[in-house]
């Protein structure tokens, strides 16, 4: 027995909210995979908060149709797919192609973020940019190496200072020992 309209309704709108609450969709070739690879590929991807989805291609053009961000992929819904949806952590990226690259058996068909087509080598791309926490620790780092290097600069200004007025005590205590000592040359003559 098929699907009914009432269940096909609630399949367009679950995509609906999905697609609502992602900043990227990838659209994968997921033919071969087992049920347990799938499964496999939905728990890699739960730590960042991405989903995998595995629907008919009509559901998801029906979905996308009155969403213009999501126009674009109409062009990559053919054959089997699946749709990785990202919401905010691209480490989801890094978790398929680690996957991808165990099974050998999906191959991605390209992606869409900010109403744009994004092609195989751009999803590579993006997957090879750093995560945001390693991007807050190097700005971090950075911010605290400026911050200690200013203050050993505020630093040496006393201390510079202190320098040449020691300097300068002690060029005069040895100037008045000398004229001490000429003084005491020219008494005794």
């Amino acid at each position: 027995m098929g699907r009914t309209l009432e269940n096909k309704k609630e399949i367009v709108a679950d995509l609906k909210v999905s697609l609502s609450e992602s900043t990227l969709a990838l659209v994968i070739d997921y033919q071969g995979l087992t049920v347990a690879e799938i499964t496999d590929l939905r728990r890699q991807l739960r730590p960042s908060g991405a989903i995998c989805k595995v629907t008919k291609n009509t559901f998801m053009g029906i979905a996308i149709k009155d969403q213009e961000q999501w126009q674009p992929m109409s062009e990559l819904l053919n054959g089997s797919s699946a749709f990785l949806l990202v919401k905010e952590d691209l480490s989801a990226i890094k978790a398929y192609q680690a996957f991808q690259k165990a099974t050998k058996k999906t191959e991605i068909r390209g992606g869409v973020m900010e109403g744009r087509v994004l092609s195989e080598a751009d999803v590579k791309a993006l997957g090879d940019l750093p995560s945001k926490e390693q991007l807050m620790a190097q700005i971090a780092g950075a911010i605290n190496g400026v911050a200690t290097k200013l203050a050993v600069g505020i630093n040496e200004v006393p201390s510079s200072l202190a320098r040449a007025l020691q300097a300068v005590a002690e060029k005069e205590n040895s100037d008045s020992s000398e004229s001490a000592a000429e003084l005491a040359v020219v008494s005794e003559d």
